[in-house]
């Protein structure tokens, strides 16, 4: 990738983007529209239509009318198969424009959003593509006079609701499966993050998928994401967001016809660094990516560094010094280490996390400020605390943003207790030489994932889900069909 194919991509015209309701775009039901505010200077991108709840109703009886018809839902697998193949291909073969316009949208360097929003989609409708043919029934350990079939079936119609990071990445994790399993779906995307996964629906529709299977409506979640938690005719919902979010939902499920919803609710990340770690300066190096790559906006980000106090002083300074050396700034620049936050709000909130962190006593090492103002855009200086105790706002509730809180432990039990302190469970690490350590601390540390001797980077193979308040059910993997399926039972008496 050449940064001159970048450069032309960049001022690009963003024309006027509406819903995408049963295979093609629409204005909203009351005809508004908001502007859609680029992080990098600031200047309005685009406007994007302003969805409600007619809007919603539509895309429902849009998505059930697909599903009851039964060109998605009843085709064979082997027919899904072909046309999620031919998603993927359009994926990759749009991922330039793709991931140009995500960080237009939401500040991601593109660097990373290569990968992990366009290269990410692909590979997710891939696995899923290849997984329709390769699901099989049950057959029940019966009597021989009787025969126990095990059947999964779609469950019918999908809601989703998509966060502003990794829009793309994190929207193929729900979608994908959800198609894969003969669904029809129903997607809401954040309000400051929409461009991608409108385009995404027009590239499924010329893929082949049916019309009405996929739907888009954007708009506020107060509105749009209301509506969809107390339709009583999406069966199931799913979610990546904040907890007082996914705690709404859960009332509106219950509000309306009890659909399921599965929440993934973000994480305050511990991860922990033994004085006989392997190798140091990679722990420091891969620390510090590991939580300031897109500029924090990561739910599995370290967050919370542990480290043992015999090393502590030392190391704390190597993780301050590679933070202040992190490259912050134009997120279309291949060089760009660290892009801009994704809006003035969520910068505002950055800031107050700061403030307050100095207030209850924490010590400040690198950072702490808004930088590249003149730009017009939302950049924010990689943050280091140390001296983070466990009473700290800072150490217990989940910033989504570059900041990182450093704290040091005593022992392997200590580090337990402290990695377990706080009410989320998402994601962690643990860097160490000993093999027994490891396995151990992989058993008592309660999160989702465990990252050994490294951070971040597991792949589509296993599953990403959460314990505690970081939600429930899984995304990637075998494991995100379930979420998506019923399970119906035949039993024949021979």
């Amino acid at each position: 990738m050449k940064q001159e194919q970048i450069d032309d991509l960049r001022g690009n015209p963003v024309p006027e983007q509406g819903l995408f309701i049963g295979g093609s775009r629409r204005s909203a039901a009351r005809g508004g529209y908001r502007a859609v505010v680029s992080p990098l200077d600031g200047t309005t991108l685009t406007t994007l239509a302003e969805g409600d709840t007619s809007d919603v109703d539509d895309a429902v009886s849009s998505a059930r009318t697909a599903f009851k018809k039964g060109g998605w839902s009843k085709a064979a697998p082997a027919e899904r198969k072909k046309i999620m193949h031919r998603i993927a291909d359009l994926i990759d073969r749009n991922a330039l424009e793709l991931a140009v316009l995500g960080v237009r949208d939401n500040g991601t360097e593109i660097s990373m959003a290569l990968k992990a929003e366009p290269g990410s989609a692909a590979n997710t409708f891939r696995y899923y593509a290849e997984l329709v043919d390769k699901l099989y029934g049950e057959i029940a350990p019966t009597p021989n006079s009787v025969l126990g079939l095990v059947h999964h079936e779609p469950v019918g119609v999908v809601g989703v609701i998509v966060p502003w990071n990794f829009p793309l990445m994190i929207g193929a994790w729900k979608i994908a499966p959800a198609l894969a399993a003969g669904n029809s779906v129903v997607v809401k995307p954040a309000e400051v993050a929409s461009l991608s996964l409108l385009r995404l629906a027009e590239l499924c529709s010329e893929a082949g998928l049916p019309d009405g299977v996929l739907n888009v409506v954007t708009g506020r979640g107060s509105v749009v994401g209301e509506a969809m938690g107390l339709h009583p005719d999406i069966d199931v919902l799913a979610f990546t967001g904040s907890g007082g979010v996914g705690r709404r939902l859960l009332e509106y499920s219950a509000r309306s016809n009890l659909k399921r919803v599965y929440l993934e609710l973000g994480g305050k990340s511990p991860n922990v660094v033994f004085a006989d770690a392997p190798n140091l300066d990679q722990a420091a190096k891969t620390a510090a990516y590991g939580i300031f790559r897109n500029s924090g906006q990561v739910c599995v980000a370290g967050s919370r560094l542990l480290v043992e106090r015999s090393i502590h002083k030392e190391f704390a300074e190597r993780v301050a010094a590679i933070a202040a050396q992190i490259k912050v700034g134009d997120p279309l620049d291949l060089t760009t280490e660290a892009g801009a936050v994704a809006s003035e709000v969520q910068l505002h909130k950055n800031l107050e996390h700061v403030a307050r962190a100095q207030a209850q006593g924490a010590e400040l090492r690198t950072g702490g400020n808004r930088i590249l103002e003149d730009t017009g855009g939302y950049f924010m200086a990689p943050t280091v605390f140390d001296g983070v105790t466990p009473d700290m706002t800072l150490f217990q509730e989940e910033v989504f943003g570059p900041v990182l809180a450093i704290t040091p432990f005593e022992d392997e039990a200590d580090a337990v207790r402290i990695a377990n302190s706080t009410a989320y469970g998402l994601a962690s690490g643990v860097w160490t030489a000993n093999l027994s350590r490891a396995h151990r601390m992989v058993r008592a540390i309660r999160a989702g994932i465990v990252h050994v001797n490294t951070y971040g980077g597991s792949d589509i193979t296993v599953p990403l889900g959460g314990v505690g308040q970081s939600g429930n059910g899984h995304d990637k993997s075998r494991h995100a069909m379930d979420k998506f399926q019923d399970l119906k039972t035949a039993w024949v008496q021979l």
